[in-house]
């Protein structure tokens, strides 16, 4: 194996590592409106996340800095391509961040009426935006000789690319509705399922529909096998949170949004941006790679620090594994 394909598959593994992760922080900002029914329950819900959301978006930043690093020219005609997408991703995670922080900072009403607010749009849209991204990044977009993204914003939203964003959107929400079945316990726990199973049909529609026209445009027989696995691992998580067994429900979840981002990146593969201007300015992973030399140093520093980090989390997830439920909530204080 090249190192440039070593880096393709890396960076692979990063970007899916960062969906199956902040997809059910996304899911659990987007069920603060949809699932909770008072102050109380956004409050189970957020602290469901609060001590691993910061570190789930670390994967975001080790995907870009690797495409940055081993592909500059992927990233480069990406960033700015995308550049309008990227930015608004970018200002809800820094707004979301900020809303979890200084959300219980005061007690006023409107004071976190408005934080709960940026909490819920600010995870909707980057779930919907990302599946837009990628949608684009598996199909093609125009890209000139010049490795310059010559279309427009409007390019972007198509049938395909919107398609994609609402597929993103509710598995993710699905993904998040099953880990907060995962972490809580009561009414709330019980209420999460149910709404699991109607997000659940819904991301198995969508899947079936997206993941099927990427599999007949773009897809070849390595990626087909990816498509059965998302398909099969979403009926499987429908099938376990009827069953009440959420730990085996967010697995097969979470392998359902690996598989299908296994599939986008399996269709892709050799070309790392495609260009639909004409196929011969597409942009490849041998040809937008870094020198070798490049690829070899890092390669030595990522062998022994991926697995070191993967250990970390794990570990992390493992302290605050405990469930949670809205008699774990103090009340307000009086004044």
């Amino acid at each position: 194996m090249h190192l440039h394909d070593f880096w393709f598959l890396l960076i692979a593994v990063l970007w899916t590592g960062y969906f199956f992760l902040e997809g059910f922080d996304f899911g659990i900002g987007v069920l603060t409106k949809l699932l909770a029914r008072d102050r109380t329950e956004r409050r189970v819900l957020i602290n469901t996340i609060g001590p691993v959301w910061d570190g789930n978006e670390v994967w975001l930043i080790t995907a870009a800095g690797a495409t940055f690093a081993a592909f500059p020219d992927w990233y480069a005609t990406l960033f700015s391509g995308f550049y309008l997408p990227l930015l608004a991703v970018l200002v809800c995670l820094i707004v979301r961040g900020v809303a979890f922080e200084y959300r219980h900072k005061r007690s006023g009403e409107r004071w976190q009426r408005n934080w709960e607010h940026a909490i819920f749009w600010c995870s909707l849209l980057p779930a919907f935006l990302w599946g837009v991204i990628f949608a684009n990044i598996v199909r093609g977009v125009p890209i000139g000789p010049d490795k310059n993204f010559t279309g427009t914003l409007a390019d972007l939203f198509g049938p395909y690319a919107l398609l994609g964003g609402l597929l993103t959107l509710v598995l993710f929400t699905f993904h998040g509705a099953v880990f907060a079945a995962l972490k809580t316990v009561g009414d709330i726990r019980d209420r999460a399922r149910s709404r699991a199973t109607v997000l659940g049909m819904t991301s198995g529609v969508l899947a079936v529909a997206f993941l099927g026209w990427t599999q007949i445009e773009s897809g070849n027989g390595r990626s087909l096998p990816a498509l059965i696995v998302a398909v099969a691992a979403l009926a499987a998580a429908l099938v376990m949170n009827h069953y009440g067994r959420e730990g085996w429900a967010f697995a097969c979840s979470g392998v359902a949004i690996a598989a299908a981002f296994a599939l986008v990146f399996l269709a892709l593969f050799p070309d790392v941006m495609p260009s639909s201007a004409n196929p011969a300015w597409s942009l490849t992973a041998a040809g937008a790679a870094s020198s070798p030399y490049t690829l070899k140093i890092m390669t030595w520093v990522a062998v022994p620090m991926t697995p070191l980090i993967i250990g970390y989390q794990a570990w992390t997830y493992w302290v605050f594994r405990k469930r949670i439920g809205t008699q774990h909530i103090p009340a307000p204080a009086a004044h």
